[in-house]
């Protein structure tokens, strides 16, 4: 069986952009019977390089007797050596140049039915919390289920779903964590919670496309994919790469995040996606000793902008202490108290979703032009 000191002397002879050896950018090695998980402490100000090293370090540790599988990540730490090597070095790389990038259905994918992209222009509305529900929820309705946290910089999936262990790899790829039933995968479960994705946009770009395209994802009536705030690689990369299904945007009814809502509507409308809707998270409030409601970041915005805009206005989800709770301890509400009121929000939009998807005409991937 190989040992880290294996792995550490066949990357030796291997060479990071500047010159630096592989053996010396490792900041972490993780070996589980036939099964090596090892990170690769990257310099984000060069991604494509770094690529080509990760490339070439998963072909060397794959080679390596008793090991059957490899994935090799990066991270932003600066590695050992790392500032000492001078770009004159870069020609000594044996790097295979990363694949061309692909437009339409990636093979892995093509067992999936619907890709569902939650998104949000603005971070902590409870987009990640809306798209565990809503996975769950269309779970409920008896649809087989995959849910990617493709949130790179910021993974919330590990903590949601109380999930802590590491993938398990078959034959080169990941075989997604499970939980309620639901098919999970994120970068969190490759990286320590601590470890900081300090990556520039290529680098996470191509880490989104590992996620999509290296993931045994199975047959799925759905993939539900958790996005990061704003407009952008990640965004682009995920219309370029896949034939998205619909968008579900969470926003909460004040200006500020309705603002940042619009112009995510404005750009899947942009890379003909097709929007499944609005949902109004946060919506009011119910005070669990009175009952009385507040409305705390105002109310009914985001189905005024809904209307505007000619997209469908999916409901209200309140801001609410079991929802808060449940997420906290790693059980979504729909699947820890499914008859639950809260739980009855998420399962209507599930619903509403399921009916959207089922009635509205499927695209290819685009070609996306910026600008």
């Amino acid at each position: 069986m190989a040992t880290e000191a294996d792995i550490l002397k066949a990357l030796e002879n291997l060479y990071a952009p500047g010159g630096v050896s592989l053996a010396k950018a490792v900041s972490g090695v993780n070996l589980s019977g036939a099964k090596a998980f090892v990170s690769l402490a990257g310099d984000p100000a060069k991604p494509e390089g770094w690529e080509m090293a990760r490339v070439n370090a998963e072909k060397a540790i794959k080679a390596l007797p008793g090991i059957d599988a490899a994935i090799v990540t990066l991270t932003a730490e600066r590695a050992p050596g790392a500032a000492k090597a001078h770009d004159h070095h870069h020609g000594h790389s044996h790097a295979a140049p990363p694949p061309p990038q692909k437009r339409g259905m990636s093979p892995t994918l093509d067992k999936i039915r619907f890709i569902i992209v939650v998104a949000s222009g603005k971070g902590g509305v409870g987009k990640s919390t809306t798209s565990a529900n809503l996975a769950l929820g269309l779970a409920a309705q008896g649809w087989r289920v995959g849910l990617l946290d493709a949130d790179i910089y910021g993974p919330s999936a590990p903590r949601l779903f109380g999930l802590s262990e590491k993938p398990k790899v078959e034959n080169g790829k990941l075989v997604p964590l499970e939980s309620y039933g639901i098919k999970v995968m994120s970068m969190g479960f490759l990286v320590d919670e601590e470890t900081p994705m300090v990556w520039r946009g290529p680098m996470v770009a191509q880490a989104l496309t590992q996620l999509l395209n290296e993931v045994a994802w199975g047959e799925l009536d759905a993939l539900v994919v958790d996005m990061p705030p704003g407009t952008g690689d990640v965004q682009l990369t995920m219309a370029q790469q896949t034939p998205i299904a619909g968008a579900v945007i969470v926003s909460t009814p004040q200006d500020l995040a309705l603002i940042d809502a619009r112009r995510a509507v404005a750009m899947f409308q942009k890379v003909e996606a097709p929007i499944l809707g609005i949902i109004e998270n946060m919506s009011y409030f119910l005070c669990p000793h009175c009952g009385g409601r507040s409305e705390i970041f105002s109310h009914g915005g985001a189905r005024h902008d809904a209307e505007k805009l000619g997209v469908p206005f999916l409901g209200e989800a309140p801001l609410d202490m079991k929802i808060r709770e449940t997420s906290d301890a790693g059980r979504p509400v729909v699947g820890a108290e499914p008859d639950s009121p809260q739980a009855a929000v998420y399962l209507n939009l599930a619903a509403k979703v399921k009916t959207l998807l089922e009635t509205t005409k499927q695209r290819a991937a685009p070609t996306i032009v910026v600008g």
